[in-house]
């Protein structure tokens, strides 16, 4: 991975960086990594995720791997501009969780002169477009994608493939409901 100038604080301009790919490729894991580096850096932090993601704490966010950083839990995008008045850069996980105003959002910050890193599902279980992460990558200035490994052949991953029957779009799991497919072994279910 090549790290450009987001490591640093914006000068007189924000911007918006994205993190997708399927889930289990390192998509939190990379965003704690760059949020850390801010850290260290001395820059003023915030991070957020919505409160539907409670898998693995409700007071943090939490990689597979097990890394995590303390977080702010939010019902909805808009809420994330109430408490992020002082920070430099804003963290934002599990984007998939939040409708559309969140494009809003990370376009409001970077235009008051923040670094916004956020990081989802490009993709839902049937490998179509899971929003708002389409039109994140349109607007951010910096885009990371993520894979996974196959875990029936060992090939680059880039499917979510879906464990359980439901035909919910939005069913919050972790490895009991999905693994990381390639696009030869993933199968749309339901």
């Amino acid at each position: 991975m090549v790290d450009f100038a987001p490591h640093s604080v914006p000068k007189d301009s924000g911007w918006i960086e994205v993190i997708s790919g399927c889930m289990f490729s390192g998509k939190t894991e990379e965003l704690i990594r760059r949020l850390r580096r801010s850290q260290i850096a001395k820059l003023n932090v915030q991070i957020y995720k919505p409160r539907i993601d409670d898998r693995f704490s409700t007071e943090k966010i939490v990689s597979h791997s097990e890394q995590s950083m303390p977080s702010t839990i939010v019902d909805f995008a808009r809420d994330i501009l109430k408490t992020a008045h002082a920070a430099q850069v804003v963290g934002i996980d599990e984007a998939q969780f939040f409708d559309n105003t969140l494009v809003d959002v990370c376009n409001e910050l970077a235009s008051q002169g923040k670094r916004v890193i956020v990081a989802g599902l490009d993709m839902d279980y049937r490998g179509e477009p899971f929003e708002p992460i389409p039109q994140l990558l349109a607007a951010a200035e910096y885009i990371t994608k993520t894979l996974a490994i196959c875990v029936v052949c060992g090939n680059p991953a880039n499917m979510t493939q879906r464990k359980i029957s439901s035909a919910e779009r939005v069913v919050v799991g972790a490895l009991e409901s999905y693994e990381a497919r390639c696009r030869k072994h993933h199968y749309k279910s339901n």
